[in-house]
């Protein structure tokens, strides 16, 4: 499995790492067909539970979680029937295990929760992740590498995330606290270059969570080529519903079992 793990990780970092004679490349042309089939945002029935659990990554990547703890979220998450539950790297082939014959995706992080890792360390987590049975990667964009203007290396990393994963979902934190909204705007636009599946406001730890100005630039900007992944401080149906209103596809939160309540009760703080 390892020498498996170290060939995918040496074909991806030296086909990405290098730019053709130091040229921003995009390939928006292989957009033009999908332009047929944009993803646009289906507004679910919110007094409905089971649909509002499938638009929910229930997450718990608390650092000082237990084995027990981990196990217990799990076995919660796929019997609520989530969207998926997202875990810390060390947890995924528990994850995955309990998953197993569920329709509950199995979702981890990479560069998480800075992102100033180097390229060839989010793509080996990324594919370890999946060789233990993730579906879905959550990474951290490289925030020191935008403040700097090197949309180069930002546009490396997305494609590089993207062939790593093949076929699985690829989510992009780009931490919008820290960000203007030019910087929104081009993340975005290169987020839907890459083929990336979403582009995710926060990741929990960072100076604001998910905001629905925040939402709704990023739905306009990615134009339903790709979908919208709202994040950090949802802890409410109120909250869930203005971030799908504004153009969420999926809800990144570790109270769903809180929201879920609410729905069934029909409250919503």
């Amino acid at each position: 499995m390892q020498s498996v793990l170290n060939a995918n990780l040496q074909a991806v970092t030296r086909t990405f790492s290098a730019t053709d004679n130091g040229q921003h490349t995009t390939d928006s042309l292989c957009y033009i067909v999908d332009m047929l089939t944009k993803t646009h945002n289906k507004i679910i029935d919110f007094k409905n539970p089971k649909e509002v659990a499938r638009i929910i990554d229930q997450t718990l990547l608390q650092p000082t979680a237990t084995r027990d703890q981990v196990q217990k979220f799990c076995e919660e998450a796929v019997a609520m029937g989530f969207a998926a539950l997202c875990v810390a790297p060390c947890w995924v082939a528990l994850a995955a295990r309990v998953a197993a014959n569920s329709d509950v995706q199995v979702c981890s992080v990479a560069g998480f929760p800075l992102g100033f890792e180097t390229l060839e360390l989010k793509v080996k987590a990324g594919i370890t992740a999946l060789a233990s049975g993730a579906h879905e990667i959550d990474y951290v964009v490289n925030l020191g590498a935008v403040k700097s203007g090197d949309y180069r290396s930002i546009e490396a990393e997305m494609r590089a995330m993207r062939s790593a994963a093949e076929k699985e979902v690829i989510k992009v934190i780009l931490e919008t606290g820290y960000l203007t909204q030019q910087e929104k705007r081009t993340l975005c636009q290169l987020a839907v270059d890459a083929g990336l599946d979403y582009v995710k406001t926060s990741t929990g730890f960072g100076p604001t969570g998910a905001s629905v100005d925040d939402v709704q630039l990023l739905a306009e900007c990615s134009r339903g080529f790709i979908k919208v992944k709202a994040a950090g401080g949802i802890r409410t149906l109120q909250n869930l519903e203005e971030m799908v209103v504004a153009g969420a596809h999926r809800i990144g939160t570790s109270a769903g079992r809180e929201i879920i309540a609410q729905v069934k009760t029909g409250t919503e703080s």
